[in-house]
């Protein structure tokens, strides 16, 4: 046990005095040249954002284009500091191409979310801004980046989604058109007017400013079903996709307001619970 902790500060003592304490001043010029250019990455970064903000690029591919540069550009600076302190980039390059088809099977999943990030800006799907959803996960997209994107939920969390998710599988965008409607179900007691409940659920529809009054886009009421025990009605309306949440809910609490005070009765289930006492 002794030999084999002598040979091993033997070592120890060989490697300080053979290796770093010979190569000590590259070493110090190779991290200072790595701190430095790690700033002006970051630096290059910032001005890269103003440069295609100020060339009104898209901001989907503004971010995606700016984290592949800068991705490249730290990978250079290492391989550059790497050769600096000694270390022969012709060994280091082989070691790389050896580790490259390894470490390629294992980012496998990597690899496909880089390509998802690539179709999702040719084909544009979706952009930032857009509000999407797909597979139970839905959030107004802040940034795609190189292999995901990145999701803000209504409750202001982050979601992270792997590009190929979004890129190969079903997914809803609910912002890309300019106009949506607005649907508002609601149900009146067998023995209303449906004519009449039409008409009240119509006049609350356009007397909204935020409504579309036009043509195929003028409010109108559907009869949906008859149910167990109320005429299931539906309330359509179009409107801007920017208004449809202030439109959504102003025209659900409308509703039931003009319906009551039309003395139009909406019916809700009811439970009869018969005791007999012997």
């Amino acid at each position: 046990m002794e030999k084999e902790t002598s040979h091993l500060l033997i070592g120890l003592k060989e490697f300080f005095n053979d290796v770093l304490f010979q190569n000590l001043p590259s070493i110090i010029v190779a991290l200072l040249i790595l701190w430095i250019g790690w700033k002006l990455i970051k630096w290059l970064d910032k001005l890269l954002l103003k440069i295609f903000t100020k060339k009104s690029l898209d901001v989907s591919l503004n971010s995606f284009l700016r984290s592949i540069i800068i991705i490249a550009l730290k990978v250079l600076l290492i391989i550059t500091v790497a050769g600096m302190i000694g270390i022969q980039m012709t060994s280091f390059i082989a070691i790389l191409g050896a580790a490259g088809l390894a470490v390629g099977m294992a980012l496998q999943g990597t690899l496909q979310n880089f390509a998802g990030g690539v179709i999702i800006l040719l084909l544009k799907p979706y952009k930032v801004g857009d509000y999407i959803e797909q597979g139970g996960i839905s959030g107004i997209v802040k940034e795609i980046q190189v292999f995901n994107t990145l999701l803000i939920t209504l409750d202001n969390k982050v979601i992270v989604v792997p590009n190929t998710q979004l890129a190969t599988n079903t997914l809803t965008n609910y912002t890309r058109s300019e106009k949506r409607r607005v649907d508002v179900n609601v149900g009146i007691a067998y023995g209303e007017d449906i004519n009449k409940a039409r008409k009240v659920l119509v006049d609350l529809a356009m007397s909204h400013p935020d409504v579309l009054k036009d043509g195929a886009d003028a409010p109108a009421v559907a009869v949906l079903e008859l149910g167990a025990s109320s005429i299931n009605l539906q309330l359509r309306a179009w409107t801007k996709t920017e208004n449809y949440w202030g439109v959504m809910g102003a025209l659900t609490q409308g509703t039931y307001e003009t319906l009551k005070e039309n003395q139009i009765e909406i019916p809700f289930d009811q439970l009869q619970v018969h005791i007999n006492k012997d």
